[in-house]
């Protein structure tokens, strides 16, 4: 059966798990710079408003950070057993990459969280806000390394293959290689929108349960002022990386925009259910050349076809509605956050339908982040590393019924760790509020 074809088992659970994992960094990454944010402000104007915004949300940052690690771990491990080919191919550019972010990782940010979380009362005020500097830069810092291997993986340059190994030539033109800057900043971007959202929605749903505190207040204005600044600059560095895509990846560019033969003019797809069988679009929905106006910048701009790459372009359907989605939230999160900084300005909290919103989009981020890593990930098939390594070449010889067994045991455990991890989540918010918490926290400030 098709199903147990060990190949895509092992893609699937490997996607499984990048999938979950990815949850966390989308997080750790900005929310790093958000503590850095609240802890100035403290330094600055001596409010302590500010430092219990940080003391609530720092917890958050440190159970999101360890289950990152966690699910990091047990992703390094699926190179092994999944994918020895990989290593054996690329691992001279997989290795010093991976092991420079592990570096970055356990050595910067893990030291550092320590004093974050237990050392306020322990060392000076100035010691402290530097430690909280030191982990948000260890998370970006991370956050390069992966990417970097990630987008040099996407549009490889820097290496010469010699006996089907791969050897750097320019180390440079590895970690810079075409796409790097491009999916550097729109993760970066991605983060900051993800925990903006976050910090709103948590916010929110304490200011819905009357709890309005001032660090609550504080924390409410910084995500929606967060979000408000971010998403327009989403979008211009997106429509940056889509031209990036359209140069280096047109085959993925293709999947995306659901086009089947070279056209010039060709439409902007809002709707169409894309039909390998037949090579075509049932049900389509469009707006006429606006595809090749927003990708070439020219109403009669040339898109190729993915038919000029019979056998070497991605499942379409997939990357075709995993792009709609990730756009479809991204325009949500325009209007959501837009109006709620409006009425932030206006009168000076947000209404009550407009938090119920705010709410329900706590975790909109990772929905966008998701989307937009099938996209890239699910895209670049059926390469592992582009023009350089398939997908099936990498595949250890391990059976369909082993691979399907284990990734059975992963989705069980990662939907008992993501419901307990939302939960723990809104937990803390709830037990904020209440008067005990607060005078818990008056006696700590």
């Amino acid at each position: 059966m098709e199903s147990f074809d060990p190949v895509i088992l092992a893609r699937i659970q490997f996607a499984a798990n990048i999938s979950f994992h990815i949850l966390f960094p989308t997080i750790s990454i900005a929310m790093g710079w958000v503590l850095l944010y609240f802890k100035t402000r403290f330094n600055r104007s001596g409010d302590e408003a500010w430092m219990d915004a940080y003391g609530f949300w720092v917890k958050i940052f440190a159970l999101t950070f360890a289950l990152g690690v966690v699910t990091g771990i047990t992703m390094s491990f699926q190179f092994g057993t999944n994918w020895p080919g990989y290593m054996q191919h690329v691992g001279n550019v997989a290795g010093p990459l991976l092991a420079y972010e592990v570096l970055t990782a356990f050595f910067l940010e893990a030291t550092f969280l320590g004093i974050m979380l237990f050392g306020r009362s322990r060392v000076s005020n100035r010691v402290h806000t530097l430690a909280t500097f030191l982990v948000a830069f260890g998370t970006t810092v991370s956050a390069f390394w992966i990417i970097a291997l990630n987008s040099w993986m996407q549009t490889p340059a820097g290496v010469e293959v010699i006996a089907g190994k791969v050897h750097v030539q320019s180390w440079l033109g590895v970690i810079f290689n075409p796409s790097m800057p491009y999916r550097l900043s729109h993760m970066l971007l991605a983060s900051g929108l993800t925990v903006a959202f976050l910090v709103a929605g948590v916010s929110a749903y304490r200011w819905l349960r009357g709890d309005r505190a001032a660090s609550v207040r504080a924390a409410l204005k910084t995500g929606v002022t967060l979000a408000a600044v971010l998403i327009p600059l989403q979008i211009l560095v997106g429509d940056a990386h889509g031209l990036n895509t359209f140069h280096h990846q047109p085959a993925k560019l293709a999947a995306i925009e659901g086009v089947w033969h070279t056209e010039r003019g060709a439409p902007l797809l809002l709707f169409a259910l894309p039909d390998e069988a037949t090579q075509s679009n049932r049900f389509e929905v469009g707006i006429p050349k606006l595809a090749s106006l927003i990708i070439t910048h020219q109403p009669d701009g040339e898109i190729r076809g993915l038919n000029e790459f019979a056998g070497a372009h991605p499942p379409v359907a997939k990357v075709f509605w995993s792009f709609r989605v990730m756009v479809a939230v991204g325009v949500a999160m325009l209007l959501a956050s837009w109006l709620a900084a409006w009425q932030l300005r206006r009168r000076g909290e947000p209404a009550p339908w407009l938090s119920r919103v705010l709410v329900a989009m706590t975790f909109s981020g990772w929905v966008a982040t998701l989307a937009g890593w099938f996209v890239t990930e699910i895209g670049r098939q059926p390469w592992l590393v582009t023009g350089i390594l398939r997908t099936a070449d990498a595949a250890s010889s391990v059976g369909g019924g082993m691979i399907l067994s284990t990734l059975l045991m992963y989705l069980a455990l990662y939907v008992v760790l993501l419901v307990s991890y939302v939960s723990v989540v809104f937990y803390l918010a709830k037990k904020a509020g209440t008067p005990a918490a607060a005078n818990l926290e008056g006696v700590s400030a």
